[in-house]
């Protein structure tokens, strides 16, 4: 009973917690919604670009674009296609196309040409693509595009001038120019919070129910041995 006492309200405490984590989750991408509609890419570079939230910018994509390699998927070798985009109001950014299959030498590289033309797309804020996977060196070509192992803000402004300090990941492969975008999520949604309070609850009604039965057990017990 002392172990339950002291358990009981902690894991219900918990439960409640992530109950109220879920729903200030909730409220926070209501109004990162709401902005993306209201404000432009100027508005929202000067208001923060936090991790995760959506935006969708219209411009053109320049010629430069970072092949950051060793990025794996299904247990393919590739590459994450970085490129440079630059919308119509504001500063440019880097756009991460999504994973594209490496050729079969690595003398080749893919032909990741960026469409021509003015495009509106849809994604969310996310940092820049460091530390690195193998190493912190990368060897620096003078052609385009450029395999790297990381790049991080200021190498990409030697290069670009004004770029915000993050980058933005396209939403989906039906997006303009886009390869394999089928990311993790940057930020944890309400119903992952709404998932782990389940959890607590259930642990809760666990605990409840084991401390009924090994109650009435020891009375039972107890019981017994008054007849005896």
């Amino acid at each position: 009973m002392l172990f339950t006492g002291a358990f009981l309200p902690l894991l219900i405490g918990l439960g409640l917690w992530q109950l109220n984590r879920a729903e200030e989750k909730q409220v926070v991408l209501e109004q990162w919604q709401q902005e993306a509609q209201n404000l432009d890419w100027p508005e929202l570079v000067v208001s923060g670009l936090e991790v995760g939230r959506p935006v969708t910018v219209t411009g053109l994509f320049g010629e430069r674009s970072w092949l950051l390699d060793n990025r794996t998927r299904d247990g393919i070798a590739g590459y994450e296609v970085l490129t440079a985009f630059y919308p119509l109001e504001g500063p440019p950014v880097i756009v991460n196309r999504g994973w594209i299959a490496a050729p079969r030498t690595r003398n080749e590289l893919p032909d990741i040409t960026p469409p021509e033309g003015l495009f509106s797309l849809a994604g969310r804020i996310s940092q820049y693509p460091e530390p690195p996977v193998l190493s912190s060196k990368s060897v620096q070509s003078e052609s385009w595009p450029r395999r790297v192992q990381m790049l991080s803000w200021p190498v990409a402004r030697v290069e670009i001038a004004n770029l915000p300090e993050a980058i933005i990941r396209l939403q989906d492969n039906e997006q303009p120019g886009a390869y394999r975008a089928d990311w993790e999520p940057d930020l944890m949604g309400p119903q992952t919070h709404y998932g782990y309070a389940a959890q607590w609850f259930t642990l809760a009604l666990v605990l409840a129910i084991l401390s009924v039965i090994a109650s009435y057990r020891k009375t039972g017990a107890n019981n017994d041995n008054d007849n005896g």
